[in-house]
Order: C-alpha cells, then sequence, then structure tokens
C-alpha cells in the first residue's frame, strides 16, 4: 500500500467538502459526478472510513470527513499557492477581479495607461458582484465593495461610498428640477444593492416618510444599468460620484443639488490576502492603481 493517499482524490474530496455536492464539485473540476463520486470512494477505501453519508438527494459529511478536511486544507492551499507562484513568475500574470460598475465606470478607460506603461506584463481583468474567495478563486487582487472590516485580508481605500443624485439634463429641464423637493414628481432609479433614496430625501428634502414612499420608483439591481436608464431619461438615480464622472464630464448626466451629497459607510477597497507576499508585477499594478485614485482625489 502507498504511503500517500489517491492524490486524485484529494481535489474531488475538498471540492465536495466545500461545495456540500458532488455534482457542483464535478461542475468544478470538469469532470462528472459520477468521477467524483469514485474518486470519492477510493480515498474512502484507502482510509478505511466514510467520508460522507450518501442520500438519494444529498450528501453529508461524517465527523471524520469533516475532521480529515480540516487536516488536509492547509497543505492544499501550500499545493495552491506554491503552483500558482511558479506558474506566474514565468507569464508575469496579474488577475485582478472587480465590481461591474466599477469595471465599467472607472477602471476601463484607464486600463490602457498600465498596458502602456508595462507592456510586459499579462492582465487577466474580471468583474462580479460575488465576494470571491482568495483561497480557491485564482486571483491577485479585487476591488470590493464594503465597509472595509475584515481580518483576512490587506485593506487600502480607493474612494469613499457616497449617494448624489445624477439624470439626464433634458429630464431635469422637462420636470423642472429644483431642488429636492421636487423629486416627488420624478421616477427614482433605486439601485437595490445601494438603497440610500429614503436616507438622502430625509436629509435633503421637506417631503414626509409617506410622500417619500408614493413616489414612483423603478428597482434595478445593478449600478450600472440604473446609470444606463438615467442617461437615457428614465428617471434620477442614485450613485456614486465616481461611477458618474466621465457620463457628466460628456454631457450625459447631471449632478443635480450638487451640495446634497450622503456619505455612506461602504468604500471602494482593494483587497488582497494577508500574508501572501505579492510577487513584483502584482506590486507594480497595486501601486499604479492608488497612484490613479490618489491623482483623482479618489483617496
Amino acid at each position: 500500500m502507498s504511503s500517500y493517499p489517491p492524490l486524485k482524490s484529494l481535489p474531488a474530496f475538498e471540492a465536495s467538502i466545500r461545495l456540500k455536492s458532488f455534482a457542483l464539485a464535478a461542475d468544478e473540476l470538469n469532470v462528472t459526478p459520477g468521477a467524483v463520486g469514485q474518486q470519492i470512494r477510493k480515498l474512502e477505501d484507502w482510509l478505511g472510513v466514510e467520508l460522507f453519508t450518501r442520500t438519494v438527494r444529498q450528501i453529508t459529511p461524517t465527523a471524520d470527513g469533516l475532521a480529515y478536511a480540516a487536516r488536509i486544507a492547509p497543505a492544499l492551499q501550500q499545493i495552491r499557492d506554491a503552483s500558482h507562484q511558479l506558474h506566474d513568475q514565468s507569464n508575469h500574470a496579474v488577475r485582478f477581479v472587480m465590481p461591474p460598475s466599477f469595471a465599467a465606470k472607472w477602471f476601463s478607460k484607464r486600463m490602457s495607461r498600465f498596458l502602456i506603461a508595462h507592456p510586459e506584463t499579462s492582465l487577466h481583468v474580471g468583474s462580479s458582484s460575488v465576494l470571491l474567495d482568495f483561497d480557491h478563486d485564482p486571483v491577485d487582487l479585487a476591488v470590493r465593495y464594503f465597509d472595509g472590516v475584515t481580518e483576512s485580508l490587506e485593506t487600502i481605500l480607493l474612494y469613499q461610498g457616497q449617494a448624489a443624485a445624477f439624470c439626464a439634463p433634458s429630464y431635469r429641464d422637462r420636470l423642472g428640477l429644483d431642488s429636492p423637493d421636487d423629486l416627488a414628481q420624478a421616477t427614482l432609479l433605486n439601485d437595490i444593492l445601494h438603497p440610500w433614496w429614503e436616507e438622502w430625501l430625509g436629509r435633503f428634502s421637506t417631503l414626509t416618510a409617506p410622500d417619500i414612499r408614493a413616489i414612483k420608483r423603478v428597482e434595478i439591481d445593478q449600478t450600472s444599468m440604473a446609470i444606463e436608464a438615467a442617461i437615457h431619461g428614465q428617471g434620477v438615480v442614485l450613485a456614486n460620484p465616481l461611477l458618474a464622472e466621465e457620463d457628466i464630464s460628456e454631457g450625459k448626466l447631471i449632478h443635480l443639488f450638487p451640495d446634497q451629497v450622503v456619505n455612506v459607510p461602504s468604500g471602494y477597497y482593494l483587497v488582497w490576502p494577508k500574508n501572501r507576499d505579492l510577487r513584483a508585477p502584482v506590486k507594480e499594478f497595486r501601486d499604479w492603481l492608488l497612484a490613479e485614485a490618489s491623482d483623482l482625489g479618489i483617496k
């Protein structure tokens, strides 16, 4: 008997424990659920214990399975880190993920500046609203919109969260939006990920709570979509000024009531795992991002 367990079984086991499903583990590993089940059975045979209790519809880790997963997790993470580090040394890759609205409205128009200055670096850029897991997602740096409170990540604030009102110039002129109280006759484009209308109107208008609830709204689940709707004259959006800067400069949007801005608890933070040594290309990209933010007065 080999002194090592069947090594092909370990990724199948780790994914099955983490995702609580052979089917989801199979999707992640690009194999069939039957192949995952076979690898788990091989590992159980080698260990001499059951790692999962199986029913028709679900799997449940046994106490032995949970204990085994906890013991081998640090070793698997070391293998992943060492493999990614060695791989990335040869191709100068930087893997970066950010929220879709930040990608579309801020990063995309600046990306070429970095590529021109660092032609040897290969950028792998992604956008996602889902909180990524640095332990399992192949990512070096990320921008996360949150309150900055975390024990596992290094954080640097790029831009403090704010809520300000924007609309198309024609929409303002058509409805005569001269004061916050005039929004009672407008359509509010409500970004459900950043629902600050009640606080903004409560602070800057004289409208009562029933008046505010009566205002017509369109609920939208993506910030960039809400901004686009405002550009096309569909209503007034409450958004971070950072995301509206280009559309304002191009005359597509105007900042209604510039003195009425709410500072919100969240912000755009640059994050990466604590205790992870950043490679030289990643450090260069991090420093470039911070310089771009600093030059614009974002920090």
